[in-house]
């Protein structure tokens, strides 16, 4: 029997060489040129894999066929990064300025490419097909629906899906796995006050914007705890508030912006009848004219039952019982919800946290590298114990 540890332990090397390579060339979302190259090279050197570049403009469709006639499993992973300026000091940080795979989607792109080495080589270990799919613009405005637009999970038709992301929330080199909704509904708003500005010792003769914004604020915020359902994890947050630029003048104009967050998602779907309501009235009770603008972000990510309780028999071919935790329900956002609304998708936490540990999205993100073969590894076990 093939020892399958062995295999992703002789890649740890290649594996190392991909991340840090990744890592020094971070793009934006649909501007992964760079990257997408460097993926396709990746991939066009294993001849057994049908690679289709330049889909959704920056993604990647690799097809494993295994001749055997059998379900199609599809392995994800995002490709974009984030415009922040990197301060870890490594020595193959970003080269590109005000750029950083801040969010370890390098990581992410670093283990999918193993994975597609070694299942390449164990295609006679199971029947079928394995899609692996390279996908821009992860962080925003997503690319996992143009992507599928574009009809990747077609030809042949994709059954199941699978995902991985890097969580310093749980200590390096777990698993962190939950069946049900995984990851909130996402949406952004914006929100622009008028009124009349004028001098700021003659507030009689003006209206307010600055203040009406400040009423619209602190009504939003009551929306979750009077008009949703308390069982239902929901927010509303206002992120940024501009108004004035003067001491002693009333401003015209406010502009807010923020997100909406739920694991419900008729709510996802209602929150703009929900707000607009409050909006409009606090705008005329004050004399104001406003414009709303809301925009849908991703469907909540919910794991299928069934894809989750295979994941944990294969994690525990991976780890000891008690490095497989069950993680909280996050109200992060992640675009593969579309592709498990048409296929049957698990999504998994690999755990990168330890003492003093940065964030995510943070200038001084970092990881032990050696976590990488644990989440390539866990995609192989599961796709031979899915298509075996």
């Amino acid at each position: 029997m093939t020892d399958i540890k062995a295999m992703i332990a002789e890649e740890k090397n290649k594996l190392s060489s991909i991340r840090q390579s990744l890592h020094k060339i971070p793009e934006p979302g649909f501007k992964e040129i760079k990257t997408s190259e460097f993926i396709a090279a990746e991939l066009e050197a294993i001849p057994e894999l049908d690679v289709t570049t330049g889909i959704a403009q920056t993604g990647i469709i690799a097809l494993l066929k295994t001749g055997r006639p059998g379900k199609t499993l599809l392995i994800r992973a995002d490709m974009d990064a984030l415009p922040i300026a990197e301060e870890t000091g490594l020595a193959f940080a970003s080269t590109h300025d005000h750029m950083m795979h801040a969010c370890g989607h390098d990581g992410n792109m670093a283990m999918a490419l193993i994975a597609a080495r070694i299942l390449t080589r164990l295609k006679d270990r199971f029947s079928g097909n394995i899609k692996f799919m390279f996908q821009p613009a992860e962080e925003g405005p997503g690319g996992a629906k143009p992507m599928i637009e574009a009809g990747i999970l077609e030809s042949p038709h994709v059954d199941y899906s699978i995902a991985c992301h890097l969580w310093p929330g749980l200590p390096v080199g777990t698993l962190g796995l939950k069946s049900g909704v995984f990851m909130a509904a996402t949406a952004i708003f914006e929100i622009e006050i008028t009124g009349k500005g004028g001098h700021g010792a003659m507030p009689h003769l003006c209206v307010d914007a600055l203040d009406t914004a400040g009423q619209v604020v602190n009504a939003l915020q009551r929306v979750v705890s009077r008009k949703l359902n308390p069982l239902i994890p929901s927010l509303i947050t206002i992120g940024s508030f501009h108004s004035g630029a003067a001491h002693n003048a009333i401003p015209e104009k406010a502009v807010l912006t923020g997100t909406t967050r739920t694991y419900d998602k008729k709510i996802w779907e209602a929150y703009p009848a929900i707000m607009e309501p409050i909006i409009k009235g606090v705008c005329d009770s004050m004399g104001a004219s406003y414009q709303f603008k809301y925009t849908h972000g991703y469907p909540p990510l919910e794991n299928d039952p069934g894809m989750v309780d295979i994941m944990k028999k294969s994690m525990l071919r991976v780890v000891p019982q008690e490095r497989i935790m069950e993680p909280e329900s996050t109200m992060g956002g992640e675009d593969m919800a579309y592709v498990f609304e048409k296929s049957k998708g698990c999504y998994f936490f690999l755990g990168s946290g330890f003492d003093g540990c940065a964030p995510l999205h943070n200038s001084k993100f970092d990881f032990d590298e050696s976590l990488l073969l644990t989440g390539a590894e866990t995609f192989v076990r599961f796709a031979l114990d899915l298509l075996g």
